[in-house]
């Protein structure tokens, strides 16, 4: 563990940013001694901290670890790499202990709660911080460690546990057991919510009391404390700063659309801009060099520009977008990489369901890249039959370049500019509406770590754990009431039920990975609805490898690997 479990170095202050999140602001000389004293300098570090946790929303990493939180479920697969199957896609030959995706995970969340065991350490003999700076500091970053230890022992099962600041590398570590490490997140977030301000009390994208008792509410469901999680579920959904929205807000209140799509506009997460829902927003901004910009709409969006149907007047193929271009009035660029299944796009809807209307998965497209003279000119693509005359050898059409758009990552018209930049739009205009589009990949908006959506989500888990399943099937439906979508009954209530609600609600917002592996059910769900992964996956993948490199360094214990996997 030595390229994980470091101690902080000078280098990583100096470039961290300061109490906005993005704005960078160097200190001009550090030592050992004065590198964390004032308030400012521990601001730093706990930037630091959340500059950590940003670069694995947005995406800020390998890009094929970053989706792989996302695909290789039943959920998603990889688009990229489908016949042949290759990458997750073909899971039981690459979910090998050596693959870097669990590696790059591993080592991302161990930086974190390394550099959240430094704050954690010094705050107690920072002369220069009033109470309650050592208390917001010491907070946040008990926090993020226990946040961290939760994913990681939800993918890997029981890890090392490390809480002190390092000063030299460590090579005998062992792992805990699964329950303890559990066991400690409890521990860290019962002392982070004792010692976190409230929602409304806070700037927006700080951690606070509410996303902390969030948090506590899954761990606590892991331990199957299945009472004291529905007590901790409860504290946020009653408090008074925290409720769904369920109301048209924001920005576009006043043009067409509905109340989901509005939690996912631009500008419209935070706290601060009316937005009661989110629990914690993670921060970005264009035009600041510490922000980050998020690919996920690149990723998950298909490859449009170049889909193509066989014009009737020439029999030659021609694009069904003008000048194969994007149209910003549909959505951002897209490769087509994170392909959804059928299972998400057909399998799990009830009709009304506002979670899946044309505002925030567009399923159909007029055809405008024929000239206006043709036949097929404004025809809807899927409608009027054309995906169905789709041809065999042309099966990329149907993976890559069309299916369903997922609207939720992208901005809407009008709104491109600010989050991407002026050169992300053309003047050119499509023929339908909207204006084209540049191949920009990165959009600048800020992205939700939790919403109260996912907290009655949880507390529904926690009474389907106590066989309590009118209550379960009351809270579902606090969801499917907002939605406009036929009402769960409680004979409905497993937990098949509530991982499709969670896809539901939650789709490109939750780790899917993460929580299918807390679960144990990744084997089962990938199984069943993912068409490559599923084909070889096996049960022992319902928890990840522990990475190759961090056994064979670890030269002073042994450290286990995972049942199934071969070393």
């Amino acid at each position: 563990m030595k390229k994980l479990l470091y101690i902080l170095t000078i280098g990583t202050l100096l470039f961290s940013c300061k109490k906005s999140f993005l704005d960078e602001d160097p200190l001009s000389v550090y030592t050992p001694d004065n590198s964390l004293q004032t308030p400012a300098q521990f601001q730093q570090a706990i930037n630091n901290v959340y500059n950590g946790v940003r670069n694995i929303y947005m995406g800020n990493m390998n890009l094929d670890t970053y989706f792989g939180l996302y695909y290789a479920t039943d959920f998603a697969f990889n688009g990229t790499d489908y016949d042949p199957a290759a990458k997750l896609n073909a899971y039981k030959a690459t979910m090998v202990p050596s693959y870097f995706i669990p590696q790059n995970i591993w080592t991302a969340y161990y930086k974190i709660i390394t550099n959240a065991n430094l704050v954690i350490a010094r705050v107690p003999n920072a002369a220069q911080l009033s109470d309650a700076d050592k208390n917001g500091f010491l907070g946040q970053a008990l926090f993020f460690r226990a946040w961290s230890y939760k994913i990681l022992a939800n993918l890997y099962g029981g890890v090392p546990i490390e809480l002190n600041q390092l000063s030299q590398p460590k090579y005998d570590y062992v792992r805990a057991s699964r329950d303890e490490v559990y066991q400690q997140c409890k521990k860290d977030l019962q002392q982070a919510i004792g010692l976190l301000k409230n929602i409304n009390e806070v700037s927006d994208g700080v951690v606070n009391k509410q996303i902390a008792q969030h948090i506590l509410t899954e761990v606590l469901i892991s331990l199957k404390d299945y009472d004291g999680a529905i007590a901790s579920a409860s504290d946020v959904i009653n408090y008074c700063g925290v409720s769904l929205m369920t109301s048209r807000f924001g920005r576009r209140a006043n043009t067409p659309g509905d109340v989901y799509r509005d939690l996912f506009e631009y500008n419209n997460q935070n706290y601060s801009t009316g937005n009661h829902e989110g629990l914690l927003v993670i921060q970005t901004a264009l035009n600041n060099l510490a922000a980050v910009g998020d690919q996920t709409a690149w990723a998950v969006v298909p490859s449009l520009g170049g889909l193509r149907i066989m014009e009737t007047t020439t029999n030659t193929r021609k694009n069904v977008l003008f000048n194969g271009s994007f149209v910003d009035s549909i959505s951002s660029n897209g490769i087509g990489w994170i392909r959804p299944t059928a299972h998400f796009f057909y399998e799990i809807w009830t009709p009304g369901d506002m979670r899946n209307s044309s505002y925030n998965i567009v399923r159909d497209l007029r055809i405008s890249g024929v000239p206006s003279t043709s036949p097929d000119y404004g025809k809807w693509y899927v409608k009027d039959g054309y995906k169905d005359k789709t041809l065999p050898a042309d099966y990329r059409d149907t993976i890559r370049n069309f299916y369903p758009v997922i609207r939720k990552t992208s901005p809407s018209a009008g709104d491109f500019v600010p989050a991407a930049g002026p050169a992300m739009v053309t003047n050119l205009t499509n023929p339908f509406g909207g204006m084209l589009l540049n191949g920009a990949t990165k959009l600048f908006m800020q992205k939700y770590m939790a919403r109260a959506a996912e907290t009655y989500l949880l507390r529904a888990e926690a009474y389907l754990g106590k066989s309590q399943l009118q209550n379960a099937a009351d809270d579902i439906n606090v969801l499917r009431n907002r939605a406009n979508a036929t009402p769960a009954t409680a004979a409905e209530m497993n937990m098949d039920y509530i991982l499709d609600e969670r896809l539901r609600e939650l789709y490109l917002e939750e780790f899917r990975a993460v929580t299918l592996t807390r679960l144990g059910l990744l084997y089962d769900r990938d199984k069943r609805y993912n068409p490559r992964s599923g084909l070889t996956i096996e049960q022992y993948h319902n928890l990840w490898p522990i990475p190759s490199t961090e056994i064979t360094q670890n030269t002073g214990a042994v450290l286990q690997q995972n049942e199934g996997y071969q070393q």
